[in-house]
């Protein structure tokens, strides 16, 4: 026996499959599916105050138990991996993650497959619980006043203008500048602000003559177009 048999023999014993008993899997898919639950609760809770989606929530516990069972199927057959490896190829998902929760909810479900399919199920339940104590503990970190974004729509007039910089300066801590758009004698310009009062600067920007409408509202950051 040559020193190149004796290396590629040691190299495929290395990445034989191992035969799993029924038991295993059932126990892998059991510890999966609890976890899965457990998860789908947690994402229920965080979501509660903005926009829920049901059909979301019940695909991040059937993705813990596709992944668990890839990652059992792998484990058994080298050959049949790599033929999974290059079927999972060709899927392409097309639907966009807008919540960044919701992206680590995702990871979160997958990782759990991942774990439990290996058998590292104690793993799975640590990261679960101290994923939870992270969801919780940063909850009630305070967060700082957001800007917020003021369109107004007036007529085009120097002196208007003077004023509802006035009524700014008087009810807003800080504000910027953002955009002047002057259609037909019309002018709609958006600031960047920030207020304890929200209610008392819409009205004194609703006081200035020649405001025909004012909106205040909240902005994330992102701009869709």
């Amino acid at each position: 026996m040559t020193f190149s048999s004796i290396l590629s023999n040691g190299f495929l014993q290395g990445f034989a499959g191992r035969d799993i008993g029924t038991k295993e899997i059932m126990i892998s898919l059991i510890i999966t599916a609890v976890i899965s639950v457990y998860i789908f609760f947690i994402y229920r809770a965080v979501t509660r105050k903005s926009f829920y989606s049901k059909n979301f929530n019940i695909s991040l516990a059937l993705v813990s138990l596709i992944t668990c069972g890839i990652i059992l199927t792998i484990q058994s057959s080298l050959v049949v991996s790599l033929g999974m490896v290059g079927a999972l190829s060709i899927v392409r998902f097309r639907t966009a993650v807008k919540e960044p929760m919701d992206l680590g909810f995702m990871f979160w479900s997958i990782s759990t497959g991942i774990m439990c399919g290996a058998g590292m199920t104690e793993i799975a339940i640590i990261t679960s619980l101290m994923v939870t104590i992270m969801i919780v503990v940063l909850e009630f970190i305070p967060v700082g006043r957001s800007s917020m974004m003021l369109l107004v729509n007036m007529d085009e007039n120097d002196e208007a203008e003077e004023r509802l910089t006035a009524a700014l300066k008087d009810h807003a801590g800080y504000y910027r500048l953002r955009s002047r758009n002057v259609t037909n004698g019309c002018v709609d310009i958006v600031y960047e602000i920030r207020t304890k009062d929200e209610t008392a600067l819409s009205k004194a920007v609703a006081q200035v003559p020649g405001v025909q409408s004012s909106t205040v509202m909240r902005h994330d950051g992102e701009i869709a177009i």
